[in-house]
């Protein structure tokens, strides 16, 4: 039991620090000189970095996915923290419930996230706001890793939810 808590608490702080890079890192679409993500876009050979404001065509769905992605993040963290005190709270034989709730809230909004930069790329890198040309870029590993933690997020939610406590 103490093995399989152990693996369940890497797993889950493993999607947690996915979360975080994938929504901080500017790697969320690349080229040969520049890096551009929901934050701001950096052009490579001048090491400079442009936020991305309200100033830009589709600037409804870059919020869209900083929202869910912050929420995401958040729901990891609350999630981490709810089963650290179910741990010592619950009865034995309950099920960790409201983590598994928390966690697949997490997985949502991330996939909500993904989703929206994935339908939006086309019209989110035509702007002509950019100071150099993104058009011709492709999914960074900010992208994959948001796509690989919502897996990481659905897999612990699930895990949460048939886990119980036992002694």
């Amino acid at each position: 039991m103490l093995i399989l808590l152990a693996f369940i608490i890497v797993f889950h702080i493993t999607s947690a620090a996915l979360l975080f890079i994938s929504t901080i890192d500017n790697a969320w679409w690349v080229g040969d000189n520049f890096s551009t993500d929901v934050w701001r876009m950096c052009a490579t050979n001048t090491s400079t970095c442009m936020a991305i404001t309200d100033q830009f065509r589709e600037y409804q769905s870059i919020q869209a996915v900083q929202a869910t992605m912050i929420l995401s993040t958040i729901f990891c963290c609350v999630a981490f923290l709810v089963f650290i005190l179910q741990l010592f709270r619950l009865k034995q034989g309950e099920r960790f419930v409201l983590t598994s709730i928390i966690q697949l809230l997490s997985c949502l909004c991330v996939m909500i996230a993904a989703s929206i930069y994935t339908d939006r790329h086309e019209e989110l890198h035509k702007s002509n706001e950019y100071s150099i040309e993104v058009s011709e870029g492709q999914y960074g590993y900010s992208f994959v890793l948001a796509w690989i933690a919502f897996a990481f997020t659905l897999i612990s939610g699930v895990m949460y939810l048939v886990l119980r406590k036992r002694k």
